[in-house]
């Protein structure tokens, strides 16, 4: 089953990448890359190559993390619990619902389906585009920019899953949140066991890793003014569905978002030198002198 999924999954986004690719790059910018691939991959391979380790150590961390996040974590499912029921309070402040129950209660069975869809193909498919658009301009900087924080997303969220421990609105209160893409789509879940853990929900990195990417549309804007509404109408889709499927509370979403502006932030300081092991062992140094108690 999950090699029929993957399949799906790789058909649609190659689908949606040359269409959009088509209407929103332009024959002319792909003729250009095709003839400069050489000189643009090597403007960008550092980069790469970052991000390659990245990934990998992603993959690592997230092998090995739910093991020793329950050594060295911090329980805070009831601590997001409780924030979650107090967001809409100043809408409801006799009865105030959980900002996920309150979302589910609009649930129908198309939306389902939209937000279903957005949550796999439209997320995956908003990761990869910006890689494909940003290859096919002439200046390497958006690229770079994109790589680094992409990986930034990455790193920091992956330590977040180490330090907290969390589990989402569908595991902690099912008898009012329904995890309605694998109640709906069980079919998903083949996916999403296999690249994820269900305590690995704080911060929402679909989140953030969907805002990344609108937020560093709007960089290239001149270049992509399509991408523009495009990106934000799927990020803005992708946030909603974390939510709407019973994935994710809304705190969770709120420092996905946070997360997301300090990725772009990391990846515009880092679009002209990519980061060095002796730039990463002083942050590191730095961060253990800013330890109390360490010196």
């Amino acid at each position: 089953m999950l090699g029929l999924v993957v399949g799906q999954l790789v058909l649609v986004v190659l689908s949606l990448l040359a269409i959009t690719s088509a209407v929103v790059v332009g024959r002319e910018r792909l003729v250009q890359t095709r003839r400069s691939f050489r000189d643009r991959f090597a403007a960008i391979a550092p980069y790469v190559g970052l991000l390659a380790i990245v990934l990998v150590a992603n993959k690592i961390a997230r092998d090995i993390g739910p093991d020793l996040s329950w050594i060295i974590g911090f329980r805070i499912t009831g601590r997001l619990h409780q924030a979650d029921g107090l967001l809409l309070w100043p809408l409801y402040p006799n009865d105030t619902p959980q900002v996920v129950v309150w979302i589910q209660s609009m649930a129908t069975p198309e939306l389902t389906a939209y937000f279903a869809f957005i949550y796999v193909y439209g997320y995956v498919f908003l990761l990869i585009f910006p890689l494909v658009a940003y290859f096919a301009l002439s200046r390497p900087e958006p690229l770079r920019r994109t790589m680094v924080a992409y990986g930034a997303n990455y790193l920091i969220g992956v330590f977040c899953y180490i330090l907290f421990i969390a589990y989402g609105p569908r595991n902690l209160i099912a008898d009012q949140a329904e995890g309605l893409l694998y109640s709906q789509y069980a079919q998903y879940q083949f996916v999403t066991d296999a690249v994820n853990d269900e305590t690995n929900v704080f911060p929402s990195l679909h989140t953030s890793m969907a805002v990344t990417a609108a937020l560093l549309a709007w960089t290239t804007r001149d270049e992509y003014p399509l991408w523009v509404p495009i990106s934000a109408a799927l990020a803005v889709s992708v946030v909603i569905s974390t939510m709407y499927l019973g994935i994710h509370w809304a705190t969770d979403v709120i420092f996905g978002i946070l997360l997301a502006w300090v990725s772009v932030k990391i990846g515009t300081r880092f679009e002209e030198t990519p980061p060095t092991i002796g730039r990463f062992r002083h942050l590191l140094r730095y961060a253990r002198s800013a330890i109390p108690g360490r010196s």
